[in-house]
């Protein structure tokens, strides 16, 4: 009977575990990519201060209808991406760690910058939108004394988060992040199974016409059942989902990398023909008024779901060709990237809306704002990979070598915070 439950728990356990066949050493082309992915979006977060039509927590005077334009050519894909290197990072870690392991990892890694984020990290940026919008009349540490507080009447009319007016703002990423894993987890004897591997290997082996367009449908249907705000949730795992089923699929990335310049050019037509839509209808829509035509809209929205898939093969494409190289510079990088999410949106906040009001003119500002924010994201990181204590708060492993009972005593500690907030966002 004991051996049975062995052997029972062994074929549990190899569910769980993808097929390592061909699955390469390193993919630094993955890393580089994610690297420059949350680069640009400093980039992003820095346009939303200016933009005229996309709500955000606070803005400039100088605004500017035309910026949006501009950042629609990376607003469709930027988050797919992070969201593909993210279950395709899943499918890599998953190949070499226990199910205890990964939860574990994932929880640690992502809950506790989570919970430092939205205790120290987000108030920042909830006291510069409230002022801005006019609803305080009180300092910062003033405001810090109501934020804490448990019966505090400011926040009111303010939405709640993970617990009354807390918030996660930006990093509802790591949040999602969280949570999908753990429902990816349970879906990958699934994914894991030879009908899915014969599928997709099938599907890769079709027309690149068939492929996309498969791809976009359920992100379509899914853009146009879901509000803005909300559809990005449903979105974010279905990407995951098609990161963990891409993984090392060697045919998959050779196709894409033979044909990177139809994708160059079918990705621009798209974009041409989505300003297009964006400027003579979706501007009106985001101003309340209904398009006369209702096929225009689902046709607009069908290709902008399109520009998602598109975008993202192309990125794909162009750093599995050019980035898949080793460089001194990519750990220091890649260990960057959490401090640099989590701090720069308080930062671009903080900085922009004190900026704004010295009046310096809508070429100086901004340009003074994204020097500013990077300067400091790259202070803040330098301080946090070099304090011990801090390193687990953004992410980071702890470098010293501790003894086996303080390791206990840090993994104890790491429970007790984590547990609240991950049942938080469970229930």
């Amino acid at each position: 009977m004991i051996t049975s439950s062995r052997i029972n728990w062994t074929y549990i356990a190899k569910l769980f575990v993808p097929s390592h066949d061909d699955i390469p050493t390193r993919r630094y082309d993955l890393d580089w990519l994610r690297i420059l992915v949350f680069a640009l979006l400093i980039l992003f977060h820095t346009g939303m201060f200016y933009v005229e039509n996309w709500g955000w927590h606070a803005k400039s005077t100088y605004q500017s209808q035309f910026l949006e334009n501009i950042m629609l050519i990376v607003e469709p894909w930027r988050m797919p991406v992070l969201w593909l290197i993210s279950g395709i990072a899943i499918r890599f870690i998953m190949a070499k760690v226990s199910i205890f392991r990964f939860i574990t990892m994932r929880s640690f890694r992502l809950l506790l910058p989570l919970l430092f984020g939205i205790l120290v990290v987000v108030p920042p940026q909830l006291y510069v939108e409230m002022s801005y919008n006019g609803d305080l009349n009180m300092n910062y540490w003033q405001f810090l004394s109501e934020f804490f507080s448990s019966d505090s009447e400011v926040f009111d009319n303010h939405q709640s988060g993970i617990w009354p007016h807390i918030d996660v703002n930006h990093l509802w990423f790591i949040r999602s992040l969280w949570q999908y894993s753990l429902v990816l987890l349970c879906l990958i004897p699934l994914l894991n199974s030879q009908w899915v591997i014969r599928a997709t290997t099938w599907l890769f082996n079709r027309h690149g016409v068939l492929a996309v367009s498969l791809a976009t449908l359920p992100l379509f249907i899914i853009q146009i059942n879901w509000d803005m705000d909300s559809a990005r949730y449903p979105l974010g795992f279905t990407l995951m989902l098609y990161g963990y089923l891409i993984g090392w699929n060697n045919l998959f990335w050779q196709r894409i990398s033979l044909n990177i310049k139809p994708l160059l050019i079918t990705s621009a037509i798209c974009y041409c023909a989505f300003i297009v839509f964006y400027n003579l209808v979706w501007l009106d829509v985001i101003h309340g008024i209904p398009p006369e035509n209702e096929a225009i809209r689902m046709l607009g929205m069908f290709n902008y779901s399109l520009m998602r898939v598109l975008g993202v093969l192309t990125v794909f494409a162009v750093a599995h060709k050019f980035l898949n190289v080793r460089s001194a510079k990519l750990n220091y990088f890649n260990d960057a990237v959490y401090p640099f999410y989590i701090l720069h949106q308080t930062l671009i906040l903080v900085i922009g809306f004190n900026l704004s009001k010295l009046q310096l003119g809508a070429i100086a500002e901004p340009i003074l704002l994204i020097i500013l924010t990077i300067l400091t994201c790259f202070m803040g990181y330098e301080l946090i990979r070099r304090t011990e204590i801090l390193r687990p708060f953004f992410g980071l492993k702890m470098k010293g070598n501790y003894d086996n009972t303080v390791q206990r005593i840090g993994y104890i500690a790491a429970i007790a915070l984590t547990l609240p907030i991950g049942w938080r966002i469970i229930t």
